[in-house]
């Protein structure tokens, strides 16, 4: 089934894991620490307090103003592409609202890997095909961003509340993969 597919017939909760988790993994292309989406997670396996926590969590990633850190142009559209998932997390999770985000995270998260890949020089057009099921020629970083994707939310899916824990490892080890990637990036340009 195409990562679509999984995105269409998600329920509630999946489609709160998927966009989540993507934004997690984009977590150091805002200059945030590796906890500051746990209380969200938690809120997913809770049930309650997805405002007041998404509220806390957006204070703590907003710096008002996009990432200065970012000395080049793929690696500013990155920071941008992270920014906008933050800013368009629903503050009432219901499941249209929820599809549309989790939808639009899969897109930007996908993009951020290919713009951060120097081996992925396809292109915007490729992230709908990668996202259909249209594998080839696809960047290793991209693909493994593309499994973690189609897991999370077949994690959830399957296990429901207990599949939050694993999705949530299965998104701190894609944060690690993009924070060496942009570290690489910084040394490269030192």
């Amino acid at each position: 089934m195409s990562l679509v597919d999984l995105i269409a017939q998600a329920d509630e909760r999946a489609l709160a894991a998927s966009g989540l988790a993507c934004l997690d993994r984009c977590v150091p292309l805002l200059g945030g620490d590796d906890d500051i989406l746990r209380p969200l997670w938690a809120s997913l396996v809770e049930g309650h307090e997805w405002e007041e926590r998404l509220a806390k969590a957006r204070t703590g990633l907003d710096s008002g103003e996009e990432d200065a850190s970012a000395e080049c142009a793929s690696e500013a559209e990155a920071a941008r592409l992270a920014r906008r998932m933050l800013e368009d997390v629903p503050a009432e999770p219901s499941a249209d609202a929820l599809r549309r985000w989790a939808d639009a995270c899969s897109v930007a998260a996908l993009r951020i890997h290919q713009l951060l890949d120097p081996a992925d020089d396809d292109g915007d057009s490729s992230v709908a095909a990668h996202r259909e099921g249209l594998t080839d020629g696809m960047s290793p970083l991209v693909a493994a961003e593309l499994r973690r994707q189609v897991t999370v939310l077949e994690l959830v899916a399957d296990h429901g509340a207990t599949g939050l824990r694993q999705a949530r490892d299965v998104s701190t080890e894609g944060r690690r993969v993009l924070q060496a990637v942009v570290s690489r990036r910084a040394r490269g340009r030192s």
